[in-house]
């Protein structure tokens, strides 16, 4: 197996290089997603809206690959969108293209389906988390385990992450 560095390489070479500003929606909720990327430089989040409120429940940032993913596997529309925070630089490719590069290339599929692998685990410790640790709980592993997504990314954001209010986020942050 290519290493991991060797692939990426590999998919710049394949994917389109785009660059965004922030605030710009790279996939929007009820419309099919048609692409797929990479994200080289900068963050994004995957937000929804319920009760006209956004619900943010993923950033993604430098070194993940963004979509619709029940959008990807079921030609079907999005449940969420995805947004820019700040400027990206990303490689993207269409769907129908990726399906043809994951077949002429299986060292691309094969990175893709451990990413999947990685990011199922990811989204399942969410869902427990959310269960099981408090908002402050789910603070602190944030500041822990990604501790520039915190420094990046705008307060009412993170708040809206850890399903808290914003003031609720700085009594937590007013607590160290």
């Amino acid at each position: 197996m290519q290493s991991k560095d060797a692939i990426i390489s590999r998919i710049k070479e394949l994917f389109e290089r785009e660059e965004h500003p922030a605030k710009a929606l790279l996939v929007t909720e009820e419309k099919v997603a048609r692409k797929i990327y990479y994200i080289e430089a900068g963050i994004a989040r995957a937000w929804f809206q319920s009760d006209g409120k956004e619900i943010t429940f993923q950033f993604i940032s430098e070194g993940q690959f963004i979509s619709s993913f029940e959008s990807f596997l079921n030609n079907d529309s999005s449940w969420y969108n995805i947004e820019t925070i700040e400027p990206v630089i990303v490689y993207s490719v269409s769907v129908k293209e990726f399906r043809r590069k994951m077949a002429l290339f299986p060292h691309i599929r094969d990175f893709y389906n451990n990413y999947v692998q990685q990011r199922l685990l990811a989204y399942q410790q969410l869902f427990i988390s959310r269960i099981r640790d408090s908002p402050e709980e789910r603070y602190r592993q944030l500041l822990r385990e990604h501790p520039e997504t915190v420094q990046r990314v705008p307060q009412h954001y993170i708040a809206s992450y850890l399903g808290i209010t914003s003031v609720s986020l700085s009594r937590i942050r007013n607590r160290r």
